[in-house]
Formats: C-alpha cells, structure tokens, sequence
C-alpha cells in the first residue's frame, strides 16, 4: 500500500517526510514534533535520542510523561533526512543536525503516533504492533 505520505515494505512503512522542517514542539504528556506540512509526530512513552554519524553517540532517554525532554528541543528548525515506522512498533527519525530519534513498541501503552493529513496516521499499538489509516475511503 502506498499514498502521499506512507509506503509500505514487508517490514516497514517509509514516512515521505524527507526535508521537510521541524517547525513546533510541543509538550503536555507527550512530545509531539510538527514537521510542516501538518505531519504531528508525538511520543508518549520514553524513547531515545543520540547524536552523531548512525547514532553513534550514547542514548539520552527522555521521558514525556515526566516532561523530561529538554534534549528534544534541538530538533527544533530540524529537516528530516529519513522517518521510518517499523512492523515491530519501533519508530527512527534521523535529522539533518546529526540527532537520531529511536522509539520502541510499549508492552502496555500506544507508545507514539505519527498523524497527517486528511486521516492518514500509525500507531505503535501496545505490545508492538502498528494500526496504520491511510485518510482514503
């Protein structure tokens, strides 16, 4: 399955996001990232950021729920160089500033969700399965 905005392989779903600006960041008890145009990227349960070639440098967990997230706001201005939701729930953004986003299925809780236009959204489901919408009829 494929639109504007998801493609699906075998064992993942490619968000078309690349080089698009990260242009809000916003914080209750998630940590929604708004990559322009109106693609909503928000992380509920702790995920990982690194910095460096592959992420090569050690991982800061961040904490939505607690709203300890400070190290996130770098992404901020950021373009996304690559967005990619796996089959297993797991979900790597990689920016063009060198930060690596890594967020893992939660046993228990819908871990994130990437929501855009007209209906389109996935969401790591508890346990570590995607739901994906497409927005079409």
């Amino acid at each position: 399955m494929s639109d504007s905005l998801f493609t699906e392989h075998d064992d993942r779903w490619i968000m078309n996001l690349r080089g698009r600006d990260v242009t809000r960041i916003s914080v209750d008890h998630r940590l929604t990232l708004l990559v322009d145009p109106g693609v909503h990227i928000a992380f509920a349960s702790p995920f990982e950021l690194t910095h460096g070639p592959h992420g090569t440098s050690e991982p800061v967990v961040l904490t939505p729920q607690r709203q300890d997230v400070i190290p996130a706001l770098g992404l901020f201005k950021a373009k996304v160089l690559s967005a990619v939701a796996f089959k297993t729930g797991s979900i790597r953004l990689v920016f063009d500033n060198g930060r690596h986003l890594n967020s893992r299925a939660d046993p228990d809780f819908e871990a994130w969700e990437v929501r855009g236009p007209e209906g389109r959204l996935i969401i790591a489901t508890p346990g570590g399965d995607l739901a994906v919408w497409s927005g079409q009829g």
